[in-house]
């Protein structure tokens, strides 16, 4: 086998790989920092401790392009409305008041001329579905829809059969975020649109 192609593949999945922890290292950063500020924010899981993500092991050709997760997002809310249940899940339910912030990391995309962090808040959250009762019910929306959730940054206003949310983003390069000072910069942000958004 060509030891030149052996390589350059090694290489490609180590790079995904750092890459990968790099994206863990930032969101626990984060939420690290959120659970110090007042509201002791705390992050969802609506499967467990990770984040949500769409992934594929189907053969067929729109499929393996996901076989790869290109797209990343955690939510994170008031620890008094949320409830962590058997599992490690929460449980954050809907109810008129309820708004939480969002981080969104998309490594890659058709359209996406380099990798990027969106930041911000959701809010005015409207359940469409009965058997949906919690906010992590519709985190998969931000894996499957989230080339129209944000189409029109930084003002979110996403309507479909499952639910409808208004929101507000700040949009960073991904790779601009290179320290803890960095970090500590984004969770202000993050803080001030929660704080703004009434």
């Amino acid at each position: 086998m060509n030891h030149d192609l052996l390589r350059q593949t090694k290489n490609a999945f180590d790079f995904v790989q750092k890459l990968y922890f790099e994206i863990s290292y930032l969101i626990k950063e984060v939420e690290g920092l959120l659970e110090q500020e007042e509201g002791n924010f705390v992050i969802g899981r609506p499967t467990g401790y990770g984040v949500t993500t769409k992934t594929s092991s189907g053969l067929g050709s729109v499929y393996v392009d996901n076989w790869l997760p290109k797209t990343f997002t955690v939510f994170f809310g008031p620890q008094e409305k949320m409830e962590l249940q058997k599992g490690g899940i929460t449980a954050t339910p809907f109810d008129d008041s309820l708004k939480v912030l969002l981080l969104h990391i998309d490594v890659l995309g058709k359209t996406l001329p380099a990798p990027r962090l969106l930041i911000g808040c959701i809010y005015n959250i409207r359940n469409k579905r009965s058997d949906y009762k919690k906010f992590e019910n519709l985190m998969s929306e931000f894996s499957y829809y989230n080339q129209k959730i944000f189409a029109s940054l930084p003002d979110i206003n996403y309507e479909d059969s499952y639910c409808s949310f208004n929101g507000y983003f700040i949009e960073y390069p991904l790779f601009s975020i290179c320290n803890s000072d960095d970090v500590a910069q984004v969770v202000n942000q993050m803080l001030e649109i929660y704080r703004r958004i009434s």
